[in-house]
């Protein structure tokens, strides 16, 4: 779900020292299901995401604008330094001044610290609500929340958690995402391209807390479709690390293992620091499957540096964010899931995502008249 900034990463310091780093940093290989691959239950997954999605309203139709009259929102990012966090931001401010209602970022780069001040901020500064967006998990604030609601501003999360997982009781609002569904995409995906021989290297980072669910739905699924000719490993490696220690650590798998012949870097930003992995190694022959559509990462695709990517829409994640926030400010039943579809980007649809690829183009525009027919606002 995660960008962040181009880095320059260090080079290969040296074969033995990377092998010393394989040994350590690699989890064990999987052993795969004792059976053959099923691509025909592979390929139906694939199909189901490879569709302009559809636009299901997640619940009946309001008056968004004059419920939401005077009303003002602070959003809390994850940090803004991940293109793709700013990005749904940007999304959701735009959204909110065509309803009318006042929206403010709190502009942040991942230190908790800065996550305090802005609840701080939100709570004595008059707004109604604060949303905790992208990966601040709420009860890791718990005594700014409790400040929060006891000075009657409403607490909300959303895109921190799978659905599988425990939505936070110190969030009023919750919106989780299926990131399980995203693992089982992409290794429903392997599967088909590999013909059920595929040997995957999975990065994560564990600090997001839904990783743990979607990088076992990824080995879950590769087990069960892909068989006994495939495998798979994994490593973990923190949002702060990723210019550090993601290209050594891969350099360090294909050394040890080079039979690999795909990685997914969970979150696609990622991927950026695999590349230089590939080309020190000679191994560009591996194929990068990961999921979040920013648009850099499309951009990769159109030139082949990247093979696919399970894009969700900022525009449908900004307008579900809010549809969902404004129910619950607006005294309506809300839902704990965010009404956001997912959608595969390959070499033959990237550059619907436009040229240079833009954070909404691609997935069609259901969801904008969608949301605004929903609010009233046509």
């Amino acid at each position: 779900m995660v960008h962040i900034a181009s880095v320059r990463v260090p080079a290969l310091a040296g074969i033995a020292a990377l092998m010393v780093a394989a040994a350590g940093s690699l989890a064990a290989v999987s052993p795969a299901a004792a059976a053959g691959p099923d691509l025909a239950a592979a390929q139906a997954i694939v199909d189901a995401h490879s569709k302009i999605p559809d636009f299901v309203p997640p619940g009946p139709p309001f008056d968004a604008k004059a419920c939401m009259a005077g009303k003002k929102l602070l959003s809390i990012p994850v940090s803004s330094s991940i293109p793709f966090v700013d990005g749904i931001e940007s999304s959701m401010a735009g959204v909110a001044k065509e309803i009318g209602f006042e929206f403010q970022q709190w502009k942040n780069q991942g230190q908790p610290t800065q996550w305090v001040q802005g609840m701080e901020f939100g709570t004595n500064n008059g707004f109604t609500a604060i949303d905790l967006m992208g990966g601040i998990i709420p009860s890791s604030l718990g005594p700014q929340v409790a400040a929060a609601k006891a000075a009657g501003v409403h607490v909300f999360a959303s895109h921190y958690a799978d659905t599988t997982q425990p939505r936070d009781p110190a969030a009023e609002v919750n919106l989780a995402l299926p990131f399980n569904e995203v693992g089982k995409t992409i290794a429903a995906w392997i599967t088909v391209k590999t013909g059920g021989k595929a040997n995957v290297l999975i990065i994560g980072s564990e600090d997001v807390l839904p990783t743990d669910p979607y990088r076992k739905k990824i080995e879950s699924t590769l087990d069960e479709l892909c068989g006994d000719g495939c495998k798979h490993s994994y490593v973990n490696v923190t949002i702060p690390n990723w210019s550090t220690k993601i290209q050594t650590t891969v350099q360090s798998a294909l050394i040890a293992d080079p039979t690999i012949n795909y990685i997914v870097p969970v979150y696609d930003s990622m991927s950026q620091f695999v590349l230089p992995a590939l080309t020190i190694t000679g191994r560009k022959d591996v194929k990068i499957a990961t999921f979040n559509g920013t648009p850099f990462i499309i951009d990769m695709i159109q030139k082949g540096d990247v093979e696919m990517d399970v894009g969700e829409s900022l525009g449908w994640i900004a307008r579900s964010t809010l549809d969902g926030y404004m129910r619950k400010l607006c005294g309506l039943e809300t839902y704990d899931t965010l009404n956001v579809p997912l959608y595969i980007f390959s070499a033959e649809n990237a550059k619907d995502a436009g040229v240079p690829a833009d954070f909404d183009k691609g997935y069609g525009d259901k969801h904008v008249d969608g949301f605004a027919k929903l609010w009233g606002l046509k």
